[in-house]
Parts: C-alpha cells; structure tokens; sequence
C-alpha cells in the first residue's frame, strides 16, 4: 500500500466531508446505494498493481484454454443449460485477497472468480464522485490499459448495447428496482440510455421477445444479464418466456458462463497466488489441517452457505457433497490504517471481452470482520464497497 497517500488521506478525512460524498452517491442517481460504501480508497504500490494485472490475466489464461472450457461443461446444472452461450463470456472478473508472504510483503491471492456481471455502471460514479470529495493524485486511476473515464463509458456501450439502439437493449432481473444493486442498475441506464425490466413483463411470441412501454411493445434484442437463474428457482418468480428455448436474441453476459466461471473453476487452477481447493465429493479423506479450511458452496453468492469453523462431523452431515468445495484459508493482512483499527482488503479485477479479455476496471471491499460479507461487518466503519487507485502506468 502506498503509505504516504494514505497518511495523507487520513489527515485530511473529515466526517463532514464523508457525508457529503454519500449524500452525492445516494442522489445522483435515481436509486440510492442499498450497501455501505466505505470512507476510503485503497491507494497501491506499483509493485502490488504489477502483481495484480499478471495473476489476473494468468487466470484468465487458464480459464480460457481448451481444455479447461471442455472440463467446465460440467459445471452447468443440466436443467439450467441455455442453448447458444458462444465461445467466451462477456465479462469476466477475478478476486484477490490482499495477504503477506513469508517476508511481510503485501501479495495477491486467489479468493473467487466470476462469468458474470459486476458493479460495471456504478464503478464509474465511484470514482467521479471520489475524486470531488477527496484529493486523489492525477496520475493514480482506478482503470487500466490506457482507459479513462471517457473511453470506459464507451467500451462498456461497445460491450452491452453494440450496434443495437438502446431501446432494444434491456437489463434483466428480478424485481431490478429491490435489487441491492439497484443503484448499479441505474447507473448503467444513466450511461447507456437502456433500460431495465423485470423478468416477469418479458414477453415471447415465437422466438422473439418484447417490452412493453407505455402502449408500445419494443423488441429486445440484446439482454444484459443480471439474472441468476438459482434465485429464479428459489423465488419461484412467475415469468412468461421460455429462456431456455432458441430466442432471437443475444446474452450479455450469456447465463451459461456464471456456472463456468465460478467457484467451480477453483479446484483445476493453479499458481502460487491459488489457494489449495478440492471438490468435497472428490475426498477419499479430509485435509489433516482442517482447521485451515473453509467450505463454500459452488454456486450461492455473497457469501451465502460459507462455514469458517469445520470439523469432519459438519463436512459429513452433507448430502449433496459435489456442489461444494474445500478451500485453504487465506489470511487477510490489515493494510488500510483508520481511526479505529486496520482493513483489510480484497480486489476484483474487472475484464470485459473486446476481441480478447480487457482488464478496464477494478472493485474493492473493505472489511474487518471474519468475513468480508455485512453480516461479519455490522456496526464498523471504513468497511464496505470501495476502489484502488494505481499509478497509471498501464
């Protein structure tokens, strides 16, 4: 972590002035933010940066192989398979757990990785809005590869609505406007002029589909996917298109690619920056050292079904043993001194796919509890979703 920007940071952090940045993020946009944003960025180190770009794009390397796409057709459930998933997926995100080796040097590892949508719209605001309420160096960004700002909007325009008008382009979730990323939803509105729409008021004549407004039926051409198709079974959500029939229409990100690229993919990835993991089902014996090790389901999200504390009794009360993995424990370093203890810290590196994997972004959340989820943060502050500003030399 680059000590002297955040001394400098941290001398100049007003309780005042924090308000007014989340009286900015909860009115510039038509929802407010339904998570807690923390009182900082993370400022890093060029040699951290360096670190987190190559272990990155190594992952994506090797979710991206031949082989690796051949074992992953496995990770579909067979009655959540959608015909006409392409080659790759759209977007593509890596999480690191920032930890000390052995020399106390500040390293990458390897936590979860994703096919799926992240906080692609609302990053943008994130970081326009820090920059107004704090002094953030002009050669620090959040983006990479040359992109700023400006060029961010439009690759991600190039990336969800294409050569299509926007009109045509909706984003797809359940109930989008009590989604906890709502305020997500409606930064990408603001920034690509699309719209969102509830699953529920699709609608298919053959194999097209349609949005209603007003008195119109607009014709969808191209879905920006936030649908996990999980929670569409668990909520039992009444909808009236058949998503797994040959619609006319393009995924983006395609729903194949969230079981693909996923905690499944952990156990068949490997460097020195990925912790051991094994398929539960896979274990003729559990690890010596399960003290070490945390179960998580393959397929939940934010946290949901994590256990920290295993014993061989818990591990064997469980049925259904393939939808889990064991992972070795990471060990988070404090790194972000605040006025009540250290942070910790973990990155998502943000890739969208224009011929080839592009890094352009990253996310960060910041945590002292156990867990980096709510649940393990309640009542702590300088904890929650944030960003990392690197010295823009890439």
């Amino acid at each position: 972590m680059n000590t002297k920007l955040r001394e400098r940071y941290n001398a100049e952090f007003t309780e005042g002035n924090y308000k007014s940045f989340l009286d900015d993020i909860n009115s510039v946009l038509k929802y407010p933010a339904d998570f807690r944003i923390a009182e900082t960025p993370v400022f890093l180190t060029e040699s951290l940066t360096i670190d987190l770009i190559n272990y990155s794009h190594e992952i994506v390397n090797q979710v991206m192989a031949p082989d690796f796409l051949e074992i992953s057709q496995g990770a579909i459930p067979a009655n959540l398979k959608i015909p006409n998933e392409g080659d790759h997926p759209t977007f593509l995100q890596v999480d690191f757990a920032i930890a000390k080796d052995d020399d106390g040097k500040f390293i990458p590892m390897l936590i979860e990785l994703q096919g799926f949508p992240t906080l692609y719209g609302f990053q943008y605001y994130l970081d326009k809005l820090t920059r107004k309420h704090s002094k953030i160096p002009k050669n620090y960004s959040p983006y990479f590869n040359g992109i700023d700002r400006e060029s961010y909007v439009t690759i991600l325009k190039d990336t969800i609505v294409h050569d299509c008008d926007p009109e045509n382009v909706v984003l797809i979730d359940i109930e989008p406007e009590k989604q906890k990323t709502r305020i997500d939803f409606a930064a990408t509105e603001k920034l690509l002029g699309i719209n969102s729409v509830c699953i529920s008021k699709v609608i298919q004549k053959k194999n097209k589909l349609f949005y209603k407004s007003g008195n119109r039926e607009i014709p969808i051409k191209r879905i920006y996917n936030r649908i996990i198709l999980d929670e569409l079974k668990r909520r039992k959500t009444d909808f009236n298109f058949n998503y797994q029939s040959d619609l006319d229409v393009e995924w983006v990100s395609h729903p194949n690619w969230f079981y693909r690229i996923s905690k499944y993919s952990l156990p068949f990835l490997s460097g020195e920056y990925v912790p051991e993991t094994y398929f539960l089902n896979e274990l003729d014996e559990y690890p010596a050292d399960l003290e070490n090790f945390i179960l998580k389901p393959l397929y939940s999200f934010a946290g949901h079904g994590v256990e920290l504390d295993l014993t061989a009794d818990l591990l064997d009360q469980i049925e259904d043993r393939s939808n889990y993995i064991l992972q070795a424990k990471v060990e988070y370093a404090p790194i972000i001194k605040t006025p009540d203890g250290f942070s910790k810290a973990e990155i998502r590196m943000m890739f969208v796919w224009q011929d080839i994997p592009i890094l352009v972004n990253n996310l960060v959340r910041l945590g002292k509890g156990k867990m980096m989820g709510v649940d393990h943060n309640k009542d702590k502050t300088w904890v929650g979703s944030s960003l990392a500003y690197h010295p823009i030399v890439y």
